[in-house]
């Protein structure tokens, strides 16, 4: 019985997840298509805090 159950869960929790995917991709592909361009100081406004988050994770992985 709780084999059956588990089966259904399964299944259910996998349409659950082809449904969002069907729903969300489209949305997603047209909010891709449709944003605003970014400069190269908004890159670099992105790319200097996570070259000091990988620098800071690799300054914690060397003191353990």
């Amino acid at each position: 019985k709780v084999l059956r159950i588990m089966d259904w869960m399964k299944i259910i929790s996998a349409l659950a997840l082809v449904m969002f995917i069907v729903i969300l991709f489209p949305r997603a592909r047209d909010m891709v298509k449709n944003s605003p361009k970014g400069t190269s100081s908004d890159w670099m406004s992105f790319v200097i805090p996570m070259i000091g988050i990988v620098l800071f994770i690799m300054l914690l992985i060397k003191l353990v």
